[in-house]
């Protein structure tokens, strides 16, 4: 049977990021210096099919530092932490790694110096995530106040509105963060705002791949996790780009045909802690029912690249931070 023809457009850039790049090195690299069990707190990265990997290879992923025994290393996701979590770390003399991506530290910094310089800070970010957890864990209760939407400014209520900063969660949508930023800055003239944008370069520039795709595309699918902010932001941003079929998928598996019956295009895409595995495994899926050819999009180059902590390059075993 002939098979139909589809133009099958691919993000660029799409998938890993620097960050989490290094964050799966960082458990690899572990398990190469301490042997098996190491230990992770939480998921290093929003995916499943690198968290079973990581699992393969000896790695035990835990939610809290608890679960852990005080003689084998742990690992902090790439999502950071808590200042209380290595603070626990220390007083139980254990060994550990600490994988927050560089992009997160920074936003870290930037709170705690707004805090020494006598701020109240206003957080842009989804209640719940790991990031925003561990963001507002650096600074002491009710220094750090949560706002997920426009509305929510409106009803924030604080200490000092001449005495406020602000900073954001690194995976959010771009265009939603400019009009809760405008919110703030209207409601709060005096607020202090980041020297640099807090969404980092890969959210950044996977969504404006997107906006160049979407518009083109008659369906887009974005590989990825439900519990990955930047690839579920990723489908939003297709959506309101005018791409109304915009969904996340998993695997090849996961992919709804009869939704897709009839479509010339597709674009593809992924967030920033799916594997290039999964990608070519979407589209051997549309390979093997069309006639497809590829087209790239391409609306920026990333050659960003974090090192991994000292710690783990060196042969002696001492504490990283």
């Amino acid at each position: 049977m002939t098979k139909a023809p589809l133009t099958l457009y691919l993000a660029a850039p799409r998938g890993f990021c620097a960050g989490v790049d290094r964050a799966i090195k960082i458990v690899e690299l572990a398990l190469e210096k301490w042997g098996a069990p190491v230990y992770v707190r939480h998921e290093i990265v929003h995916n499943k099919f690198v968290v079973d990997d990581l699992k393969g290879k000896g790695a035990v992923f835990v939610e809290e530092l608890e679960d852990c025994p005080d003689d084998r290393p742990v690992i902090f996701s790439a999502h950071g932490v808590p200042k209380s979590v290595p603070a626990a770390a220390s007083a139980r003399e254990m060994v550990y790694v600490d994988a927050t991506c560089p992009l997160v530290s920074k936003v870290h910094i930037e709170a705690q110096r707004h805090a020494d310089n006598g701020l109240q800070m206003i957080m842009i970010g989804h209640a719940g995530h790991p990031e925003t957890v561990g963001t507002m864990g650096q600074l002491p209760d009710g220094e750090v106040l949560l706002v997920e939407t426009v509305e929510d400014v409106a009803g924030v209520d604080v200490r000092d509105p001449e005495q406020l900063a602000f900073v954001t969660q690194t995976t959010l949508s771009v265009d939603d963060t400019a009009d809760i930023v405008e919110a703030l800055n209207t409601r709060f003239p005096a607020i202090v705002g980041p020297h640099k944008e807090d969404i980092c370069y890969a959210t950044t520039n996977r969504q404006e791949a997107v906006k160049a795709m979407a518009p083109m595309a008659d369906a887009m699918l974005v590989v990825g996790a439900p519990n990955s902010s930047n690839s579920q932001r990723l489908v939003e941003v297709g959506r309101k780009a005018g791409c109304d079929y915009s969904q996340l998928v998993m695997r090849g598996k996961d992919i709804d045909w009869r939704a897709l019956d009839g479509i010339k295009s597709i674009g593809i895409t992924a967030g920033a802690s799916a594997p290039e595995v999964l990608i070519n495994e979407v589209i051997d899926a549309f390979k093997a029912r069309y006639d497809v050819t590829v087209e790239q999009v391409e609306t920026a180059v990333e050659n960003v690249e974090f090192k991994v902590p000292r710690v783990l390059r060196e042969p002696t075993t001492k504490r990283a931070t």
